[in-house]
């Protein structure tokens, strides 16, 4: 079998145009695919980006809330720590004052028992005699002593 020169041109033609388009078709398809997987990388990246700056986002928001909470807390305690401080200044002005009453009613107790020789239980008698006054308010004469001399 002979082959001309022609024929093995048109035969490599054939086998080498069929095969240049088979191997620039496949190059094509390969960056086709490349440039693809790159556009889902970045779409996903992308993607993972938005979540993140959602979780900051939510993270500053409730970062905010606690914020907003822990300073409502400090307030109620400066308001409690007031009031304490307030009821504790009226219990000490209280006892200071129930303090002082004590010693005034002692004072007047004995002021009381200093003056009782004087009091009498007949407004009329010029004489004075002894009237002991009972714990509820009861005013009793013992008998005179003149008449008790007899």
């Amino acid at each position: 079998m002979e082959f001309s020169v022609d024929t093995i041109i048109n035969i490599l033609s054939l086998i080498g145009g069929g095969g240049l388009g088979v191997f620039f078709t496949w190059r094509y398809s390969r960056r086709k695919a490349e440039a693809e997987a790159e556009t889902a990388e970045a779409s996903a990246a992308k993607e993972v980006q938005d979540v993140y700056q959602q979780l900051i986002q939510d993270i500053k928001t409730d970062r905010d809330e606690q914020k907003a909470y822990i300073s409502e807390l400090k307030e109620d305690r400066r308001h409690l720590r007031q009031d304490r401080d307030d009821l504790r200044k009226r219990q000490d002005e209280l006892d200071e004052k129930m303090r002082q009453l004590q010693h005034e009613v002692a004072r007047n107790n004995q002021l009381i028992e200093k003056l009782r020789p004087f009091v009498c239980a007949d407004l009329k008698c010029p004489n004075r005699q002894l009237v002991v006054i009972s714990e509820d308010g009861e005013v009793k004469t013992p008998r005179r002593r003149k008449e008790a001399d007899k």
